[in-house]
């Protein structure tokens, strides 16, 4: 099951909902100001992440810039504590299932969410010199000629 981690208001959000819908792909939303993350929940978002807390934390963040926060000196729990306390530090959208993670909207990368065997259906279906190829074969948007 695909799960994406969104905010109100986050256009990047809305992106990859419609998307997803766009290609009938179950996911489940959880807004991250409705729904308290949970401890293990962190800690797997965490370890999921290739480089731990810089995938899925904004350093930027008002928070972190007006409290002088030093994620990088924090222990795990401290960091799972934190996120739970002030869940706006989370990069947004957060997208994963059994097999794939990926912070924010990329129209390139995010064909990676659908099924390996539709990928499959969808290149075998075109001849090699089909225009549209690119976009079947990876979930892309399918290019329409003129």
């Amino acid at each position: 099951m695909i799960i994406v981690y969104t905010s109100p208001g986050c256009a990047s959000c809305r992106k990859v909902k419609q998307w997803l819908k766009d290609r009938n792909l179950p996911f489940k939303e959880k807004n991250i100001f409705k729904t308290l993350l949970d401890e293990d929940e962190i800690r797997y978002l965490l370890m999921r992440s290739e480089n731990g807390t810089d995938d899925i934390i904004s350093k930027r963040s008002k928070i972190i810039l007006e409290n002088h926060v030093d994620i990088d000196n924090m222990s795990v729990n401290e960091v799972i504590r934190f996120i739970q306390e002030n869940p706006s530090v989370l990069k947004r959208p957060i997208i994963l299932d059994e097999k794939s993670f990926q912070v924010g909207y990329d129209s390139e990368e995010i064909g990676v969410f659908i099924p390996q065997e539709l990928r499959r259906i969808a290149f075998n279906s075109c001849p090699p010199n089909c225009p549209n190829l690119p976009g079947c074969a990876s979930g892309g948007e399918k290019k329409t000629q003129a």
